[in-house]
């Protein structure tokens, strides 16, 4: 076998690996949205999707945009992130939270932005998300109860815990 031809093989079996890991990452990422959306209750209102992990956003879907890494061409075997743009409110108000997912042996490994870190085995079901939902929920709900309280002390103003607020408030109720 040529240099080239164990570099070529090395190269395939890295970018089997790559896709393997996007995939797993995009499903899981899917499934948090859907499940996210179920657990907040919001009826027929669509009030979780994925976005771009970083800089601005609308709430819409994003597809393959909402991920770190594309989902075709040459790909890293590396973490890869995504935006939740989650509705507070009926009206027309979002943020985003963002999280990272890697491999960690048979397991995934999810990190909220500033915040805590989840162990899932694939597949998963809706159950075994529940304190994963929980967890993000409160993690929204304790940064707007700990920003009233900051503002009723008169120290506030502050997006320590890694939330963006969607930009466009004009857009007619998704």
């Amino acid at each position: 076998m040529s240099r080239l031809d164990k570099l070529e093989e090395t190269v395939q079996t890295y970018q089997a690996l790559a896709a393997e890991n996007y995939d797993r990452i995009r499903g899981l990422a899917e499934q948090i949205r859907g499940g996210l959306c179920d657990y907040i209750g919001m009826g027929e209102m669509t009030c979780v999707f994925l976005v771009p992990p970083a800089g601005p956003f609308e709430p819409r879907a994003h597809g393959d945009a909402a991920f770190s890494m594309p989902p075709r061409g040459f790909r890293q075997l590396a973490p890869v992130s995504f935006g939740l743009a989650v509705r507070l409110s009926r009206a027309n108000d979002w943020l985003r939270v963002t999280m990272e997912c890697s491999k960690l042996g048979e397991t995934f490994l999810v990190r909220i932005e500033d915040g805590a870190e989840y162990e899932f085995s694939l597949p998963l079901g809706f159950e075994a998300l529940l304190p994963f939902y929980d967890h993000i929920y409160s993690h929204i709900l304790n940064w707007f109860s700990d920003q009233i309280e900051r503002y009723k002390n008169g120290e506030y103003g502050s997006r320590v815990i890694g939330f963006d607020f969607a930009d466009d408030t004009s857009r007619q109720d998704v």
